[in-house]
């Protein structure tokens, strides 16, 4: 993981900067990758998915929030510090400029909106809720229709679980087995599947 909030700025690949009927400028990250630190400019999301996050002293990670497709992230957007954004696949934004900033006022809204529906989620007790609710946030924000339920198209661990829900791995994975076991929850590769109360009834 890194600490650093610095990062080469060459170090991404650029897309096609022309403004080829009118498009805006846009970057390519690759996952892992750490968006740079730019506060003149917001970035929105064309694919892919990143997390925000910062660290306590003690160099515990905290994070902030999770965003994809249509999303408008950027420096500008927190006060926290430390402020990282990190690519959690591989990740193409568009750069909008101060002056368009105006254009994107619902994506600017639904920025504030889902970082205080993440924030309720963190604070419910007990902490098998909080996780269930957390994981049914991200089928709604990344997930899909599948045969067995909603697929989480997104591989997030167990560590990074602990780390938005203030709890612990183990207390996660423990959590996560207990779901399995009850028929709430399956497993497909990487990937979790919530299975819908009909299904389960059914087992």
């Amino acid at each position: 993981m890194i600490y650093s909030t610095s990062h080469a700025p060459n170090s991404s690949t650029t897309l096609n900067h022309s403004t080829l009927n009118g498009q805006l400028p846009q970057r390519l990250f690759t996952r892992r990758e750490v968006i740079p630190q730019r506060h003149d400019v917001l970035w929105r999301i064309e694919r892919g998915a990143v997390r925000t996050l910062t660290w306590s002293e003690d160099g515990t990670f905290i994070t902030l929030g999770y965003w994809g497709s249509g999303d408008v992230i950027g420096y500008p957007l927190s006060k926290v510090k430390p402020y990282q954004i990190e690519c959690l696949t591989s990740v193409e934004v568009s750069v909008l400029p101060p002056h368009l900033w105006h254009q994107d006022i619902d994506a600017l809204l639904s920025h504030i909106q889902q970082a205080e529906e993440l924030l309720s989620i963190v604070h419910r007790k007990p902490i098998s809720l909080r996780l269930w609710q957390f994981l049914a946030w991200l089928s709604e924000k990344f997930g899909r229709d599948v045969e067995q339920g909603r697929l989480i198209d997104l591989n997030v661990t167990h560590q990074e679980m602990a780390e938005v829900l203030n709890t612990t791995r183990v207390t996660v994975t423990r959590l996560l087995q207990q779901f399995e076991e009850e028929g709430t929850l399956l497993r497909h590769k990487r990937r979790i599947i919530l299975c819908p109360p009909n299904k389960t009834a059914n087992k």
